[in-house]
């Protein structure tokens, strides 16, 4: 099965605050601390009562078209516009092949294949890019990737001058409400331009030690999208729901896992379907009349042409997508004709009475097809490791890649894209090239913040510094490279698995094979870091930034270990060029410097600016508590640990902060409770098991103790932890 490359999210904090357990007659131990990232390696600096914390960042892992047809003419089967309420619903990851009605006898989707059985079905449907980001800004805004200049998940922010839906919806009088599963819709990218609510609470902050991305079940996105939908009625409404779950790694909850043994993805497309009848079918019953389309913003590979997942290539396993159009005044067919995501705005407005901007080149779905051309494109691995950009045109059924190796597919004969037809057909080769050209436009300056590579590197876009690189050969084409790509996910499934010495010598190799790739010597420092070799990442660290575009992420990497080995002056100097700007992470992270160095009136300022950024920033106010901890303010210590915990009670830094604050305030309880659910979100939360250790110990809670400092003693790394190891071992000897 394919995982989802999902990168530990770093610790970035430091603060400590003595507790004073109840004496029983033994050894007066202090409380432990903590300091730095998150959770990909909790340590301890001081000997004082761990309350580490600070940005939740994800570490290093890690991942046009001219209109070229003839505009059609309505026909008798367009929708009138009327006041109508709009449901769009994306499906993340979502195969064209996947679902019931599409043929799929192996999954069980009831509430898709009766909305299909009642509206149109398009089975030529494609998208512009195989990345999620990108490919819902073309489906908001009607726009092509180079028109709204978003080409990749990663740096690049859609401008407030490019209307979505949501703005061309507000002169008619739509309340509107979009409601995403996860990290890379995040409001920062620019999609919440027209919402009046814009619900991306998917979980901001939460630390993990496994490659987790932040994301929330279909369940949840339903749920705050159906509360809206009924507090907004007698209004006419547009709302956008995402759904997350079909992404990699393929983890159905229950039934569906047990059902889906053989094919978890299908389950969790299963349980999509469930959750859609569950919570959308009720409010389709009520509101027949509203037009509803379902589609996925992208596939996923499954093996095919060597890749797991996605976005490296951009054959039709990623590329073409599900899509249904059901509405009021609409009769079922199935249509044949391709269409593009690029038709999906022209046609909410058609059915609302709006106007489409003019430079909107599609067309209603509801409209007669024709033959409508579509652009694509997948550039991550151009602009993350400088491989050759894929760009490519589908015309009259033939799909051509543009690539060092170029490709061509006779689409309706071979929808496998198992025969490349460039040498027999030249024509059509040089006849889609042409086709091609015009829409060829070179991606515009990104400003790539920590949050956005770090947290993206976790979905399999392995990213790094890129898209400096301008002529390609055939070493350049990712059909030659996919090995490579393969070699990079491999490390990161052996971290996975638990091996982190053979995740490092993967990493390595990736690095000798392709030394002047940044993406693979930001694995490789990650990986070293894992193995307890801080010293040899810092290195590799600053040999990436060397190249002065390298990015911000690597930049606060370098900075958080610079905080961890003590050397916080460095990490300020490193950080304070790129202070004052709206990367809510790096903002954390010179926050971070700033309180290591001991200048936390800064460093509060600097976290408060987080949060005119993003008010629901969770690690910014778990920062504010550790902060407020530093300085004997337990009240504000706790009104801003209970607040960022209120977002996302799965942050493991605020959880062994508020134990912190509670074993100052004696109440022990509560604190060995908020140590021992740090550690169940993050078992490598070693100070939390350490002052679990000693306070169940000073309480006579033998068990707990003796529990506690085992597995403390067992886990926790000895080039950082050796005194408090041998305080353990004592304790434990003591116990017995």
């Amino acid at each position: 099965m394919a995982k989802k490359q999902r990168p530990p999210a770093k610790r970035n904090g430091s603060g400590n605050g003595a507790a004073v357990p109840p004496g029983d007659g033994s050894r007066g131990h202090e409380v432990t601390g903590s300091r730095g990232l998150a959770t990909s390696r909790p340590r301890k600096l001081v000997t004082a009562i761990a309350i580490g914390g600070g940005i939740v960042v994800l570490a290093i892992v890690a991942a046009v078209i001219l209109h070229f047809r003839t505009r059609a003419t309505a026909s008798a089967s367009v929708l009138e516009p009327a006041p109508r309420d709009v449901i769009l619903v994306t499906i993340d990851t979502l195969r064209a092949d996947s679902l019931g009605f599409a043929g799929n006898a192996r999954v069980r989707t009831p509430f898709l294949d009766s909305l299909a059985a009642r509206g149109i079905v398009f089975t030529n449907a494609h998208a512009h890019n195989v990345i999620t980001l990108p490919s819902h800004v073309n489906i908001l805004t009607g726009l092509y990737p180079f028109q709204h200049g978003v080409r990749d998940n990663a740096g690049f922010t859609l401008s407030p001058k490019i209307p979505t839906v949501a703005t061309m919806l507000k002169p008619l009088g739509y309340a509107t409400g979009a409601f995403v599963g996860a990290f890379p819709l995040d409001a920062r990218f620019g999609l919440n331009q027209g919402f009046d609510t814009y619900d991306d609470n998917y979980g901001k902050g939460q630390a993990t030690v496994d490659f987790v991305l932040q994301e929330r079940r279909a369940d949840a996105v339903l749920n705050a999208a159906t509360t809206w939908w009924r507090s907004h009625a007698g209004q006419k409404r547009f709302m956008w729901v995402h759904l997350f779950d079909p992404h990699a790694p393929y983890e159905p909850p229950e039934p569906f896992l047990s059902q889906y043994r053989d094919n978890e993805y299908l389950g969790e497309i299963a349980y999509v379907d469930s959750q859609l009848q569950a919570q959308l079918g009720p409010i389709l019953a009520q509101d027949p009349d509203a037009l509803v389309i379902v589609t996925g913003d992208h596939g996923e590979a499954l093996g095919d042409h060597g890749e797991l997942t996605h976005g490296l290539f951009a054959y039709e396993s990623t590329l073409k997508i599900p899509l249904i159009v059901e509405g009021a005044g609409l009769k079922h067919r199935t249509e044949n004709g391709y269409v593009r995501h690029i038709d999906i705005v022209p046609t909410i407005l058609a059915a609302v009475g709006g106007r489409p901007p003019a430079d909107l080149r599609g067309a209603p779905l509801t409209a007669a097809i024709g033959s409508r051309d579509s652009y694509f494109e997948s550039l991550s691995a151009s602009l993350n490791r400088d491989w050759a950009p894929l760009t490519g045109i589908i015309h009259a059924g033939e799909k051509y890649i543009d690539l060092p190796i170029a490709e061509l597919y006779d689409l309706p004969r071979d929808p496998k894209e198992t025969t490349n037809l460039r040498d027999e057909r030249r024509r059509d080769v040089d006849a889609a090239r042409k086709l091609l050209a015009p829409m060829i436009v070179a991606p515009g300056e990104r400003t790539v913040d920590a949050a956005t590579l770090a947290n993206l590197r976790s979905l399999g876009y392995i990213s790094g510094s890129g898209g400096k690189k301008k002529t390609f050969t055939a070493a350049d084409d990712p059909k030659n490279l996919v090995g490579l790509d393969s070699k990079m996910h491999q490390a990161i499934d052996a971290f996975e698995r638990h091996q982190p010495a053979r995740a490092l010598e993967i990493a390595r190799e990736v690095v000798a094979e392709r030394p002047d790739m940044t993406a693979g010597r930001e694995i490789l420092a990650f990986m070293l870091q894992q193995n307890e070799r801080v010293p040899e990442a810092i290195e590799q660290l600053k040999t990436i930034l060397r190249d002065p575009n390298a990015n911000d992420d690597d930049r606060v990497q370098l900075a958080l270990l610079y905080c961890e080995t003590g050397r916080a002056q460095e990490a300020v100097a490193l950080l304070q060029s790129r202070a004052g700007g709206r990367d809510p992470d790096l903002t954390n992270a010179y926050g971070i410097a700033l309180l290591d160095s001991g200048r936390g009136a800064e460093a509060d300022r600097e976290f408060q600016h987080v949060l005119t950024i993003d008010a629901n920033n969770a690690p910014a106010l778990q920062n504010l508590g550790i902060s407020a901890l530093k300085r004997g303010d337990r009240t504000n210590a706790l009104t801003y640990l209970t607040r960022a915990l209120a977002l996302n009670p799965r942050l493991p830094n605020a959880l062994n902060t508020l134990g912190v604050l509670y074993a100052q305030e004696r109440q022990y309880a509560e604190a060995v409770s908020a140590w021992k659910q740090a550690v169940s979100v993050d078992p490598r939360q070693y100070d939390a098991l350490f002052n679990t250790g000693l306070i169940e110990g000073s309480l006579g809670h033998r068990d707990s103790a003796r529990e506690a400092l085992t597995r403390f003693v067992n886990t926790a790394p000895p080039e950082r932890y050796a005194s408090d190891i041998a305080k353990a071992k004592r304790g434990l000897a003591e116990l017995r």
